[in-house]
């Protein structure tokens, strides 16, 4: 009986579940789950448990992760990210890489986040993202997140790109968007790449094409 973990490099345009309804077609008859949900257009690691060892998604939910992304200034968006409708656009009037590398010193250690209406947190028994669909916006109660260790990669206006370690339930989109009220100019988040979540690491991932073109798919099990 095959059980084990596939460690995927989700690509963008597809949800995690969608990768999970594809990967199951390769082993008939077995449960197949994922270690905690991208966005649709976020890349990266997506840990895949099959047969028995489904048992294990819940917790590596509660792992701490790490990603690589980008945010563009100077924008905000309704969904946070790019893929939303632009709400306001400012200017970036005195917005300096100094300002900017002081504003993310602000963000690093515990936080608190208010989850974003386009996400799968229940408020009384409902999605987030199915109320927002329907326009309502509802009052969403803060969450406490760690921030790791935050770092800028490169700063060339309007965007930064940037690294960042945090605690399970962290959501990205939100701390771009904090970050730039922060600053006074909007931010949202424009890409975002999963590195590593508990001990699965990109570098040790499999493209999901690769997979599916597989001839012998449960070599990838471990």
């Amino acid at each position: 009986m095959i059980s084990g973990v596939i460690n995927i490099n989700k690509p963008g345009g597809f949800t995690s579940h969608d990768v999970v309804l594809m990967v199951r077609k390769l082993f008939p008859g077995l449960k197949v789950g994922h270690g905690g949900t991208l966005d649709p257009q976020a890349t990266g690691v997506l840990p895949l448990f099959i047969g028995s060892a489904t048992r294990l998604t819940a917790h590596v939910t509660n792992f701490d992760k790490e990603y690589e992304g980008e945010m563009v200034l100077g924008e905000t968006t309704d969904t946070q990210d790019g893929d939303g409708k632009v709400l306001e656009r400012r200017e970036l009037k005195g917005i300096t890489p100094e300002k900017i590398r002081e504003v993310f010193k602000e963000f690093q250690g515990e936080i608190e986040q208010t989850p974003p209406m386009y996400s799968a947190v229940r408020i009384k028994g409902k999605r987030l993202y199915k109320l927002a669909r329907s326009g309502k916006v509802v009052d969403r109660p803060l969450r406490k997140v760690k921030i790791f260790w935050l770092k800028i990669l490169e700063i060339n206006l309007p965007n930064v790109a940037f690294k960042v370690a945090c605690s399970k339930g962290t959501y990205i989109r939100t701390l771009c968007k904090d970050i730039g009220n922060a600053l006074g100019c909007g931010a949202y988040l424009s890409r975002l790449s999963r590195i590593k979540t508990g001990d699965y690491h990109i570098s040790e991932s499999i493209e999901l094409d690769e997979l599916l073109k597989s001839d012998n798919p449960a070599r990838y099990v471990k």
